[in-house]
């Protein structure tokens, strides 16, 4: 049995959660609404605030769907409750960032800025210290999309070995390379 997959997703106040007809679960809370399709092998089921999955056989099949669909139910239950944040950094010499709603402008070191538009289910902010490096904040309820936007952002200019210029997470260590001058 998945150990992830065995434990019951607990419903806090103010959540609802329903199943509809061809496996779809739908979490409704305070900050908003999502819906999930689950595969028709994996059974779900609502028994006092809690939501347990069961799978029909020990395939590796299943016991990866177990595990993947409690996660993401899971992860949805805490999106409507509380919501998610990811901060970025943009490290180097005239980096910057300014949003207008929800659409980007990062200047990052190319001959142009690059105009990033934000999926309208995200907020964005961006914020510029001084004597700080600018850092862009997305906040939403779907994990998902927050990691796949943030991923994004990161790729169009990824911290480079040598001096670690580049977009990346708050937090995130880059392990440097020593230059060519080491090799004497």
């Amino acid at each position: 049995m998945s150990r992830i997959g065995k434990k019951p997703v607990t419903a806090p106040g103010g959540v609802t959660i329903s199943v509809g007809k061809d496996n779809v679960v739908t979490v409704k809370g305070p900050k908003g609404e999502l819906k999930q399709a689950i595969d028709r092998d994996i059974a779900v089921e609502i028994k006092d605030g809690n939501i347990i999955f069961n799978r029909p056989t020990d395939q590796i099949r299943h016991r990866a769907l177990h595990g993947l669909y409690r996660s993401l139910v899971s992860n949805m239950v805490k999106g409507v409750t509380d919501g998610f944040e990811r901060k970025l950094e943009l490290i180097g010499v005239g980096f910057k960032a300014a949003n207008q709603g929800n659409v980007l402008d990062l200047a990052l070191g190319y001959s142009h800025n690059i105009i990033f538009e934000v999926p309208k289910e995200l907020k964005v902010a961006t914020a510029q210290e001084k004597g700080q490096n600018p850092i862009i904040t997305l906040e939403g309820i779907d994990k998902q999309l927050i990691g796949q936007v943030a991923a994004k952002l990161r790729s169009l200019r990824k911290p480079e070995p040598y001096k670690g210029k580049g977009v990346r997470y708050v937090g995130e260590v880059v392990r440097k390379k020593a230059g060519k001058a080491a090799g004497k």
